[in-house]
Formats: structure tokens, C-alpha cells, sequence
């Protein structure tokens, strides 16, 4: 059953054909698909019914994106493409290249051709994907006839067979000067990038000689030579004419939105899409050329030897600043693969209207509902608050921050409860409250920076009334409303409490506000939980370490700010230790007690 999310995404999808990555919950592609309808085939995953390893699949898509082509079988080798580079984790059969191969010219003195099912950076050449392995062999094979490299061991003394049959340029017993390499690679590589013409003329001729002559063995091989090649080095739309690397733009502007999509060419097909969707400040021409601009301006991005672009950009400019070409396709393939960015980035955007749509009913609305339940006027930062401890132990606070209905994570702040056992204990809630409390607004206050428009405490009218008692009687904020988020007997949300007396505001179960409040709560208490673990931790290490002989405050730092663990501890070696500037003896009774408290732990649990 889709969500509501993949249910809006699922009413975009076109029917065309092109591919599809489907995503899990941490956004990592773990399925990429071909289609000749997207529209059917993406619908297929969630509106039927299935079994073993596709109903395992499903149940993980938390996300999908897709990429339109303009035929099937164009859709089928960007599936490769993107198969290579994403290895996702259902694509078991394509995964390790083993149907899907590449040939490849071997980085070395005495290079030589050969099959491959991966890619490696180890500055060989390679091409393909190939869909038909056979033909791909084919296609070796009469390039290994034609222009020959090297096909034995090398350096054996004495000429190989493949020598002999003029396969091999004789790297066997001789030196072959590199000159003589480059020139074959050369032929290759203009071979292998399309320019067959001239060859499979001459294999037509030949295999006319070789049938008026009854020679009709050699006829049919010339034939496969020829069908071969075809199958091998067929054009394709989403593949280049030529192995010119090039880069392709193309936007599309609706409603002060500007859509852009990057199509990389690199091999004579299509290596990789980039997509990037912001608001149009300006007119749509300067955006994409000022994009253009600090897109190869970050680092480690590599200029291609052209870069394609629509025909209203300011060419001249931008060729003058990055020196590379910059040119407007009026035909043929160039301006194919142009419209199909075009294409690309309509739909990019139309999704993206439609899901802010979605987005704000249940984001911007939901928090609405908040704030009409509590009769507030509409405020867009909420700041929640909850305390962890252990038995009164290692008390401490955090903090969440919620804009709009989603989660500021780079807001999310963190409090250790300071001197616990001199003013309180850490299971006093109320004034672990004020505490924190204080410290978040004095400094906000201090700061001059802005104060939220709601606080939510996760507890009761105890913490309720601490902090209005903080706001109002030490930082004199009267003008900030805190809200108490009660949990049921079953330790679920419940509903808000408000005001001096913490008169209970309830919420419909069902409703968007309700399914917020809930995150924000879960929210809060997994953050407190996570610190409150953390801390813990360093603190029982803490312990350990000073009840070892020769382990003062000093060293103790050092080693907590080394390793943080017991574990990493004991992993360590004694001279890394020593390192740190700990003696020696001391390194080694550390280890030693580290290690006979950690056998004792184990003793004990059997």
C-alpha cells in the first residue's frame, strides 16, 4: 500500500518510457528499472500483489525518481548506466556486469583488447555497455583481426601464434614502438565511437567477392562480422555521434520556479543526470548562466570539451569565462538529447508543485492546527524541550526545533544538567526544567536573537508552570506561550495542556496537527535518549579510568579525547598509548585492567 506521499508522486508519472530508481528510507537507490510505459510499470509495484524478493523490495520503497527517454531501447542502456553507478542492491543479476559487458584497452606498455564486465580508474579505455555479449565478442574478435594489438603473454622469445596470424603486432619477441600502439588505439577508438562506415563497406565487398566466388563459409562469417558490428555500435538517441565529452542544460520556468537538468555525455552515451530545482529570482537566462557559472566553479568538477545550451543564453560570455565552447544545436541528435532535458525538467518541476502542495497540507497546515487548538496565532518556529536520566544519574536536556511542520536539525541543541549533586538531583524535573529553560532564553536574549513562537514541554503541569515561572519572573518574556505535550497510560500521545491551570487542548487523532504533535514528541525524546546514552557512556568510562594505579585527571582526558571507549581502548597498542605522553608502566596497567574488568563483565554473565 503506497503512502499519500508515493500516492501524489505515482498521479505525475507520465506514460513514457525511461527509468526508474526507487529508494529506501535513507534515500539510497536500492532498485533501478526500464519501462516503456513509467506510468503503468511504477503503479505496477504498489497497486499489485506480489511475492519472495519483489514484495520484499516494495515494502522497503520509501522513494522513487524517474528518468524519461525516448524509446525503449534507450531506456534499456541508460538502465545499465545507472545500474553501474548506483550497484543497487536488488540488481543482483546486472549488479557485477556479468550479462552486460565492456571492451576495454588495457592501460599498459603492450596494451591489448579484452571483455570486462566492471569498470576500474586505472586509466584504461573503455566501451560500452554492450546488451549483446555475443556481438560484443563478435565485434572483438574482428577488431583483434583488423587491428591487432597484443594478444599473447608478451616476451616469451619467440613469435606466437596469433602473430603468425597477423593478430598480434609481435610484443612476443620483439620491441613494438609505442607509435605504432597509438595509431592501432586510435583506429579503435574512431571504430568503437561510431565512424564504421568505411569498414563495413569494405566487408560488404568482401563478402560479395567471397559469394560470387562459392566461398561461401567466408561469405557468412564476413556476414556475422558485419551484423556484429551493427548490433555493437548501433546509434542511439541518448547516445552521441561521436566521443566528444560534452555537457547538455535545459530548464524549464513555471509559477517563479526555474527547473535545470544536466545530461553528461561522456564514451558517446549517457554517463549521469544532475536535476536542481530553486526559485527564479531573475529572468530564466541569467539563472541558468549563473548557474552554469558556479556549477563548474566547485571543486573537483572537470570541464568537458563542449557544453551544449539553450538558445537565448549568452554564449560568448560564458565560453569567454570557462573557455570551452558553448554551442545551440539546431538538428539531429544534439538538439534530441536537448528536448529531452527539456522534457526532464518540466516533469522534475510539475512533481515538485505537486508534492510542495502535499508537503504544505502536511507540514505548514499541521502545525497550523496546532496553533489553532491552542487558540495562537500562526507561528512558524517551535522549540520542544525533554529531560533524560538514569535513577537521578547523569541528568541531562535537549532541545528540537521545528519550522513549518519539518525538523531543523542544525537548530537542535544539547544540555548537560550542571552541578547536579550540590543544588539537586537529576530526577527533579522541575528544576532540571528551569534550568535549561534559563540558559536557551538568557542567551537568546543576550544574543538579540528571535524567540520562538511556541514552546512545547514533554511533561505536565509541573514543567508547564517551571517554565512560565522562568520566562516571566527571571527573564521578563510575557509574550511567549509554552504548551505541556501529556502522554496516555500506554505512554503515547495524549493531548496538550495550556495556561497557569493546564487545561487539556485535544486534538482529532486522525488530523495532520495530532500526527505532528506525535513527532515532535517522539522527536524530542529519541534526541534526549541519544544524548543521555552518550553521556553515560563517558561517564562509566570515566570511572573506570580513575580506579586505575597512575590515572590522575590528565591522563584520563587524554585517553577520553583519544578514544571516547573502552573498547577502542583496549584495541589500541601500548606505544600508541605512550604516545599520548602516558608512562609507559601506566600505559600497561591500563590495558591490563581494562581487559580483567572486561573478562570479569563476561564471567559474571555466564
Amino acid at each position: 500500500m503506497a503512502t499519500e506521499y508515493l500516492e501524489h508522486k505515482l498521479s505525475l508519472l507520465p506514460a513514457r518510457p525511461g527509468c526508474y530508481l526507487m529508494k529506501d528510507i535513507n534515500s539510497k537507490i536500492i532498485y533501478v528499472g526500464k519501462a516503456k510505459n513509467l506510468r503503468n510499470r511504477v503503479r505496477s509495484y504498489f497497486k499489485s500483489s506480489h511475492e519472495g524478493k519483489t514484495a520484499k523490495l516494495v515494502s522497503e520503497i520509501r522513494d522513487f525518481e524517474t528518468i524519461i527517454t525516448s524509446n525503449d531501447k534507450e531506456a534499456f542502456l541508460l538502465e545499465i548506466t545507472l545500474i553501474q553507478k548506483h550497484q543497487p542492491y536488488y540488481n543482483i543479476r546486472l549488479k557485477k556486469g556479468t550479462g552486460y559487458p565492456y571492451i576495454k584497452i588495457t592501460n599498459e606498455r603492450d596494451p591489448k583488447m579484452e571483455i570486462t564486465g566492471q569498470i576500474k580508474k586505472d586509466g584504461a579505455y573503455y566501451f560500452g555497455p554492450y546488451p549483446n555479449v555475443y556481438a560484443a565478442s563478435g565485434t572483438l574478435n574482428f577488431l583483434q583481426k583488423v587491428y591487432p594489438l597484443r594478444r599473447c603473454q608478451g616476451h616469451i622469445g619467440r613469435p606466437c601464434l596469433y602473430y603468425h596470424m597477423g593478430q598480434c603486432l609481435g610484443a612476443c619477441f620483439k620491441e613494438v614502438p609505442e607509435e605504432k600502439y597509438n595509431s592501432q588505439i586510435e583506429k579503435i577508438k574512431r571504430f568503437l565511437s561510431g565512424n564504421v562506415g568505411e569498414i563495413k563497406s569494405d566487408l560488404n565487398k568482401k563478402m560479395l567477392d567471397a559469394a560470387k566466388n562459392r566461398e561461401y563459409e567466408r561469405a557468412a562469417e564476413l556476414r556475422d562480422q558485419i551484423q556484429y558490428i551493427e548490433a555493437t555500435v548501433e546509434k542511439q538517441k541518448i547516445i552521441s555521434n561521436d566521443s566528444t565529452p560534452r555537457d547538455i542544460f535545459n530548464y524549464y520556468v513555471e509559477k517563479g520556479w526555474i527547473s535545470i537538468q544536466i545530461f553528461f555525455i561522456r564514451q558517446a552515451r549517457l554517463m549521469k543526470r544532475e536535476k536542481r530545482v530553486f526559485a527564479c529570482v531573475n529572468s530564466p537566462e541569467e539563472e541558468l548562466s549563473t548557474f552554469i557559472l558556479q556549477f563548474y566553479n566547485r571543486r573537483n568538477q572537470v570541464l568537458p570539451k563542449e557544453i551544449l545550451v539553450p538558445n537565448n543564453i549568452d554564449k560568448d560570455t560564458l565560453s569567454e569565462v570557462l573557455n570551452v565552447p558553448f554551442r545551440t544545436p539546431q538538428r539531429g541528435q544534439k538538439k534530441a538529447l536537448m528536448d529531452m532535458a527539456a522534457e526532464n525538467s518540466k516533469l522534475v518541476l510539475q512533481e515538485k508543485f505537486r508534492l510542495m502542495e502535499l508537503d504544505n497540507r502536511q507540514t505548514y497546515g499541521a502545525q497550523e492546527q496546532i496553533f489553532e487548538a491552542l487558540n495562537l496565532p500562526y507561528g512558524h518556529v517551535i522549540e520542544s524541550f525533554d529531560h533524560s536520566h538514569i535513577q537521578g544519574t547523569n541528568p541531562v536536556s535537549a532541545m528540537v526545533v521545528f519550522q513549518d511542520g519539518r525538523p531543523e536539525k542544525s537548530m537542535y541543541r544539547k544540555y548537560k544538567i550542571k552541578d547536579e549533586l550540590e543544588n539537586h538531583s537529576g530526577a527533579d524535573e522541575a528544576a532540571n526544567t528551569r534550568e535549561v529553560i534559563y540558559r536557551r532564553y538568557s542567551r537568546l536574549l543576550k544574543e538579540e536573537k528571535n524567540l520562538p513562537d511556541l514552546i512545547l514541554m514533554d511533561g505536565g503541569i509541573i514543567e508547564l508552570r517551571a517554565v512560565m515561572d522562568v520566562l516571566h519572573n527571571e527573564l521578563g518574556i510575557d509574550n511567549l506561550p509554552v504548551a505541556g505535550m501529556v502522554k496516555d497510560n500506554h505512554h503515547n500521545t495524549s493531548h496538550l495542556i495550556f495556561g497557569e491551570d493546564g487545561q487539556a487542548v485535544t486534538l482529532d487523532p486522525k488530523s495532520q496537527g495530532f500526527y505532528l504533535l506525535q513527532r515532535i514528541q517522539d522527536e524530542v525524546h529519541r534526541f534526549a535518549i541519544t544524548f543521555q546514552r552518550k553521556t553515560r557512556s563517558k561517564n562509566a568510562l570515566s570511572s573506570q579510568l580513575d580506579n586505575i594505579q597512575g590515572v590522575g585527571p590528565k591522563t584520563r582526558t587524554k585517553l577520553l579525547k583519544k578514544y571516547g571507549s573502552v573498547k577502542k581502548i583496549k584495541e589500541a597498542p601500548v606505544d600508541e598509548i605512550i604516545c599520548l605522553g602516558i608512562p609507559q608502566t601506566t600505559a600497561q596497567t591500563i590495558k591490563i585492567t581494562l581487559s580483567n574488568i572486561e573478562t570479569h563483565k563476561k564471567y559474571k554473565k555466564m
